[in-house]
């Protein structure tokens, strides 16, 4: 595996977080031809490992979330910082992420798909801005995942045949530990849909760079407290899923690669033309800062 502390060579423009299940895919060479490997050191830490793969005519980049071999690590320790600068550092300009919350809105299954389309902020210890101690950052946050990837991400589904929700709601813990049934009534008044750990400070750090970001969501398991389940020990999630929700989970993720392809066939004749690109403008026609973005950063 390379390691870099400078600029590294490689500038592909579309990349991927993978979350649970990430590490199966790759240790399954379900993603396509793994070209490279690198780590980069930042200011925030040395990044996860990031997987330079082919797939067809298209490259892009990849990085599992969670790990490379298992789930190594949770959620509230993920080194976000790094990981969304080294993308960036890697000429990323499109993030497609995949999460698996559970599900506070009923209406929604175990195995589907959901294309959020906004989010509460739950989180409580992590650090959630490159920007500390300066005075920029002050972002709008209308559409916090990026409306366009998510149309592109729409239409390659529906091409493929995948049934999914348009919209819903993710509500961001701290974890590791799951939620009572009081906080998911507590977050279901708030109008959330679905609970999950990862997805702040991702797409906001995205966004301060001016990274598009969008995110998949395969349904894990109803939340504590939407329905009644026996605890069974030793068990993932102590019985909150069932075997037949386990299999539909895990052929939603087999679909991914998929996904993947088809989404980014129509991301690369997409010209950019959202809002995330130009997150910084105002700061830089006051002059506050310039068009490089290394110099926007405050201390780790």
């Amino acid at each position: 595996m390379n390691k870099s502390t400078a600029k590294t060579p490689i500038s592909i423009s579309l990349g991927v977080i993978g979350g649970s299940g990430a590490y199966d895919l790759l240790a399954n060479k379900a993603l396509g031809e793994n070209i490279n490997t690198l780590t980069l050191e930042t200011p925030f830490g040395e990044s996860a490992p990031i997987h330079h793969f082919r797939a067809g005519n298209l490259e892009y980049l990849f990085l599992s979330r969670h790990g490379e071999k298992d789930y190594s690590i949770t959620a509230p320790f993920v080194n976000y910082r790094a990981n969304i600068y080294a993308l960036k550092e890697c000429g990323v300009d499109r993030i497609i992420s995949w999460s698996g919350p559970g599900i506070i809105n009923t209406f929604f299954k175990p195995g589907e798909y959901v294309l959020p389309n906004d989010i509460i902020d739950e989180t409580k210890n992590r650090q959630t801005t490159f920007f500390k101690n300066r005075g920029i950052g002050f972002i709008r946050q209308d559409s916090p995942f990026c409306p366009q990837i998510q149309k592109v991400v729409h239409d390659s589904m529906h091409s493929l045949g995948l049934p999914h929700h348009e919209q819903g709601v993710y509500v961001c813990s701290e974890g590791p530990r799951l939620e009572t049934p009081a906080e998911i009534k507590k977050f279901r008044l708030y109008g959330g849909d679905l609970i999950g750990m990862t997805l702040v400070p991702e797409l906001f750090l995205a966004r301060e760079l001016e990274i598009c970001y969008a995110s998949i969501c395969y349904l894990t398991n109803f939340a504590e407290g939407t329905v009644t389940r026996e605890f069974k020990t030793g068990e993932l999630f102590e019985g909150m899923q069932t075997n037949q929700e386990k299999k539909q989970v895990e052929k939603s993720i087999s679909h991914f690669p998929s996904i993947l392809a088809g989404t980014f066939l129509n991301l690369y004749k997409t010209k950019r033309a959202c809002h995330c690109k130009d997150a910084m403008d105002r700061y830089k026609k006051k002059g506050v800062i310039n068009d490089d973005w290394h110099t926007w950063l405050g201390p780790a």
